[in-house]
C-alpha cells in the first residue's frame, strides 16, 4: 500500500466564536508565511481529559502527564538524525472546554497546547515515532479507545509539524480538525505572543472567553503555573 506524504503550503482561516464576549479570536494559519528554520520545524500536540484516571482527576492526570511528556518529546528529540538544537517547550495554560461530539451528558474537558520548537526538519518516519510515544503515555494513563469522541481519561493529538503533510493509516498531518476546535484555539489564542514566531503566519486575534462560551481560561496552579 502507498501512503500519501508529502510538504505543501496552505492558507487557511477560521473564526473562534468567544464566551459571551464582545470579539471572536481570529486565526489565520499560513504556513506559506514561515521563514527560518524554527518556522517550518515548530510541533504542536494538544491534551485533553475529562475522566478521572489512575492518578485522579483529569486535572491531577494533566499537571501528572506534563513533565512525563516533556521528557518523551525530549527523548524522540535526541534520537532524530541529524542532532539538532536543543527544542524549547512552550506551554499553554489549562482551559476548561466543553465536548465536542460524542455521548450526550459528558463531563467538560480540561485542555491545554504544548509547542515544541526546535525538533529536526520534519518526516513521516519520525512523526509517528512520537505518535507512539503519545499513545503509550495515553495508555499509561488509562486511556480507553472504545467510541468516537467518547470522554476519555487522556488524549494526546500531534496537530502539526512544520509544514509537513501526511495521510497513512496510523496519522494524519495537520490533524484535520484543529482549525475547527475551540479546545485547540482557546490554547493557541493564549500563546499569541509567541505563535507568530512559531509559525511564521499565524495572528490570534483578542480572546474574550467567560461563560457561556465553549472554553474558559483556569488560573495558574502548582504543576501548572
Amino acid at each position: 500500500m502507498r501512503y500519501r506524504c508529502w510538504w505543501r503550503w496552505r492558507r487557511a482561516s477560521i473564526r473562534l466564536q468567544p464566551w459571551g464576549g464582545p470579539g471572536s479570536i481570529h486565526v489565520r494559519a499560513s504556513l506559506a508565511d514561515q521563514t527560518g528554520p524554527a518556522a517550518s520545524t515548530t510541533l504542536a500536540i494538544a491534551l485533553g481529559a475529562n475522566l478521572p484516571g489512575p492518578v485522579g482527576s483529569p486535572l491531577a492526570t494533566l499537571i501528572a502527564v506534563r513533565p512525563l511528556l516533556e521528557a518523551r518529546v525530549l527523548e524522540w528529540h535526541e534520537s532524530l538524525p541529524p542532532p539538532g538544537e536543543a527544542v524549547t517547550l512552550r506551554w499553554s495554560p489549562l482551559f476548561e472546554t466543553q465536548p465536542v461530539g460524542g455521548p450526550p451528558g459528558q463531563p467538560n474537558y480540561l485542555n491545554a497546547v504544548v509547542l515544541v520548537d526546535g525538533p529536526s526538519p520534519p518526516h513521516t518516519t519520525a512523526a509517528e515515532a512520537l505518535l507512539e510515544q503519545l499513545q503509550g503515555l495515553e495508555q499509561h494513563f488509562g486511556r480507553e479507545r472504545h467510541e468516537r469522541w467518547a470522554p476519555r481519561s487522556l488524549d494526546l493529538d500531534l496537530l502539526w509539524w512544520g509544514d509537513l503533510r501526511c495521510q497513512t493509516p496510523r496519522l494524519q498531518l495537520p490533524h484535520p480538525l484543529w482549525r475547527e476546535r475551540d479546545f485547540v484555539l482557546a490554547p493557541l489564542a493564549a500563546l499569541e505572543a509567541n505563535l507568530g514566531a512559531a509559525l511564521g503566519g499565524v495572528a490570534l486575534g483578542q480572546a474574550a472567553l467567560g461563560p457561556g462560551g465553549t472554553a474558559m481560561a483556569l488560573t495558574g496552579r502548582a504543576g501548572w503555573p
